[in-house]
């Protein structure tokens, strides 16, 4: 048996199956301690380190904060993909898990405004970093564990879920957030009931340790070492061989990130502080609709193998942009039935774009710097849409008081995911052995032994 077909498609079932689960794992337990950071933003940040601004611009400032986490996730992909690439997934992926619980682990500790003064948005702010850099170098580590460990003809499935990671850990933030409401006061919960999630996040994240370190490294990175075709340079082969490819991942990103951050975090704003309505009607709906996505994600994921990646991604980028007005209609309604209603449609629609996306980044790119390439055009991304459009959308709120500026908004991030996706090549089908050897036979091309 050969080590590319080790790599690419004859790896046994239980190995392949125990990748997905610990990458499905820790990626779970990854955007839980995110989720938890930009839902606690929402509802009491602004409460708490900044306590003296009116209400909508405390929120405004609360989401700057969170949007700091954004800023570094793209310096975590580029040092973590360095070094994913240079020395393998796995021992990366050890990392990025135990940097972002202990970050998360110590927001929970964190002193307030009343105590410390300015102090505590600037060590908020530090904390929300590490979180960044440790979610900015996961995303790619799982996403390629799972993706280069199984049948070449599954990899839209297989890496779609790491991607199942986003709404399991939405759902444990949020409904640790519920919970935490629930059973305590007003006053208790914006007292002490808001850090149990944070602290819970130290337990969880040795579970998750001790799940990664039983997986054995990629077989595609295996192969790579073996044949002694690694990158010397990750970060600039990437840059210097591939930048097309990283500027169409940002662009079939951007408009990805932004319906996301507004379907299941502006929600919060929009029902709370602008609707006037109950905290747990937007909670609940985002648990609700979440939900769906943890069994849709892979449904689209494996649609895309069978289809390809581009068709499955444009209906869900298409259906996005049209929605974006109806959701906001139906939240003015101030029915919970259809408010949940505009949440499980927004988030399935978002499914069918994040459903292919991990593979159709990753293919772009190959074995060599496909933890930097993907990794970068992913978190770049990040800082343009997710990071951004709480805070776009907040302050297109205040300023016009109406949701249609914010659809618009919307639509226009939208338009620019769904023309790169028509520039794009399909990779569904693509012979990633054939892109490893054509990047090794360039590099030795450029460079001197």
């Amino acid at each position: 048996m050969s080590a590319s077909s080790v790599g690419r498609g004859v790896r046994q079932p239980s190995s392949v199956r125990r990748v997905v689960v610990a990458s499905l794992v820790g990626t779970s337990l990854e955007w839980y301690d995110f989720f938890i950071y930009g839902t606690a933003a929402a509802l009491v940040f602004n409460q708490l380190f900044f306590p003296t601004f009116d209400p909508l611009v405390g929120t405004l400032l609360a989401f700057t904060t969170f949007a700091v986490g954004f800023v570094a996730r793209p310096l975590g992909g580029i040092v973590f993909g360095h070094y994913g690439d240079k020395v393998g997934r796995k021992n990366v992926l050890v990392a990025t898990l135990l940097l972002m619980g202990i970050a998360t682990f110590l927001i929970g500790l964190m002193p307030t405004y009343a105590t410390i003064g300015v102090w505590a948005p600037i060590l908020l702010v530090l904390l929300r970093f590490l979180q960044g850099l440790g979610l900015g170098g996961e995303w790619g580590g799982a996403v390629l564990m799972t993706l280069e460990s199984g049948d070449r003809s599954k990899r839209g499935l297989n890496a779609s879920w790491p991607q199942v990671g986003v709404p399991i850990g939405l759902l444990l933030a949020n409904g640790m957030l519920s919970l935490m409401a629930a059973v305590s006061s007003d006053e208790a919960f914006l007292a002490w009931g808001w850090r149990v999630p944070f602290l819970l996040s130290g337990v969880l994240v040795l579970v998750g340790l001790w799940i990664r370190l039983t997986i054995a490294e990629s077989p595609a990175f295996e192969q790579v070492e073996a044949k002694q075709e690694k990158a010397r340079a990750p970060i600039v082969d990437v840059l210097r061989s591939y930048p097309r490819q990283v500027l169409l991942a940002i662009g079939a990103r951007v408009g990805v990130d932004v319906v996301f951050y507004l379907f299941v975090l502006f929600i919060t704003t929009y029902i709370v502080t602008y609707l006037g309505l109950p905290q747990s009607y937007a909670l609940n709906a985002v648990l609700i609709a979440a939900t769906f996505q943890v069994v849709f994600i892979p449904l689209f994921g494996a649609l895309s193998d069978r289809i390809g990646r581009r068709p499955v991604y444009l209906a869900g980028a298409i259906g996005a942009a049209a929605w974006t007005f109806a959701f906001f209609a139906l939240l003015d309604t101030g029915s919970f039935a259809l408010i949940v209603l505009a949440a499980v449609v927004a988030l399935l629609l978002h499914a069918a774009m994040y459903g292919p996306q991990a593979s159709f980044i990753a293919e772009m790119f190959p074995t060599q710097v496909r933890y930097s390439g993907a990794s970068m055009g992913y978190q770049l991304a990040g800082v343009i849409g997710g990071a951004l459009a709480p805070i776009i959308a907040t302050a297109l709120l205040s300023r016009y008081d109406t949701s249609l500026v914010v659809s618009l908004y919307a639509v226009v991030v939208l338009a620019i995911t769904i023309m790169c996706v028509v520039i794009a090549r399909e990779t569904a089908k693509a012979d990633l052995d054939a892109e490893d050897a054509a990047f090794h036979t360039r590099v030795r091309r450029t460079r001197p032994d």
